[in-house]
């Protein structure tokens, strides 16, 4: 445990997590599909947008608490759906949901979770969606979404990137498939719970047989006719798809490439932002997940129009390392770390968190007014 004293930030948990995983489960966290140029270009593009920061506001105050959805949540950080999480730790999904429930933040429960809906729901209170995964069998999403809204959950983050699963390399080399004592509890009664081992990726072979590829609009709008829960449409990175996804209904946009692991260069998530905020013109909220690892970076998100992120991998990788108080420190260094960054940016709201408070190397040069 003396490793876990000495952690000071967000991404150290990663080395620790590689350390204590097998092989298959670290390698299907951490990769990203084909050459990985999206994976390391969702971080690096965070290092091309540099701080403005006003000097001389009191900042004796600062308030981080936000609104997701008519939720009153603690800070606008959030949990991202990732699948399988008892292959980090026993506990899986029930100490995520616990620790972001301490944190008093939401977190996404994924369609593909070693835990079912009403196990999470069990853990006691808190602000939870559901992710959606939509199967060739109609019958099977209308009985989850049924379920996730009995078990108390308040929005549904429909997942629109994922018709085909993306090449992960390490997955194919490494045979991935669910180990032999879990199962993705939300399919166990129907028989869709268990993963085939293949010559390539189990998780490839299961998409390919159970996921809807003919996956459009109109399906947006029948998932609207089984549910009075709100929908947010994870996976979108263009102006054209932000104006169809307002006017299929949505009630959020989640700026997501699936954390790098579907198709391969496609733009980092925060570069993708700033054209999805302007086509949303402020009618739906709009929310980033991928490469966060600061409170810097969640400041630069929300200066770029976000409303707030969605973490992965760090969840995972501080489950693996240390459960629930893994998740927990996680969460709470990046609150210190943001409220800090609002601090000496002179920001003491989400609300006074502006496009002014950065520069982008995508910007014209800023020409200082003559005096």
């Amino acid at each position: 445990m003396g490793k876990m004293e000495e952690i000071t930030n967000v991404t150290e948990y990663e080395a620790i997590a590689k350390e204590i995983l097998p092989k298959m489960v670290y390698d299907y966290y951490a990769s990203g599909a084909e050459d990985q140029w999206t994976l390391k270009e969702n971080r690096n593009a965070f290092a091309r947008i540099l701080f403005r920061p006003r000097i001389l506001v009191d900042v004796s105050k600062i308030d981080l608490t936000t609104t997701v959805l008519g939720f009153k949540i603690s800070m606008p950080i959030m949990i991202a759906p990732s699948a399988m999480q008892k292959m980090a730790h026993p506990e899986g999904e029930y100490a995520t949901a616990r620790a972001a429930s301490a944190a008093d933040t939401i977190m996404i429960l994924s369609s593909w979770a070693t835990s079912s809906v009403e196990e999470v729901a069990s853990t006691g209170p808190g602000i939870r969606f559901f992710q959606l995964y939509v199967y060739k069998d109609r019958n099977v999403v209308t009985q989850l979404v049924k379920r996730a809204e009995r078990a108390g959950f308040k929005a549904i983050a429909l997942t629109v990137d994922t018709p085909r699963l993306g090449r992960r390399e390490a997955d194919i080399k490494n045979r991935f498939t669910l180990p032999p004592f879990l199962t993705l509890k939300n399919f166990e009664g129907i028989n869709l719970g268990k993963m085939d081992k293949t010559d390539d990726s189990g998780l490839a072979s299961y998409v390919a047989g159970q996921i809807d590829q003919s996956l459009s609009w109109k399906d947006v709008k029948w998932l609207q006719t089984i549910t009075h829960l709100p929908i947010l449409v994870k996976g979108v990175l263009t102006a054209e798809d932000t104006r169809l996804a307002i006017q299929a209904g949505a009630a959020g946009i989640i700026v997501s490439n699936h954390g790098a692991r579907q198709l391969d260069y496609v733009p980092a998530t925060i570069m993708a932002l700033e054209e999805v905020v302007k086509a949303a013109q402020g009618r739906v909220p709009v929310f980033l997940d991928g490469g966060v690892r600061r409170g810097t970076d969640v400041f630069k998100a929300l200066a770029l129009g976000a409303s707030g992120v969605f973490i992965g991998r760090p969840v995972l990788f501080s489950l693996a390392a240390d459960g629930e108080a893994g998740v927990r420190k996680v969460l709470q260094m990046l609150q210190d770390e943001f409220e800090l960054t609002m601090a000496l940016n002179g920001c003491r709201s989400l609300r006074e968190i502006t496009r002014n408070h950065i520069v982008t190397e995508w910007d014209t040069p800023r020409i200082a007014p003559r005096l």
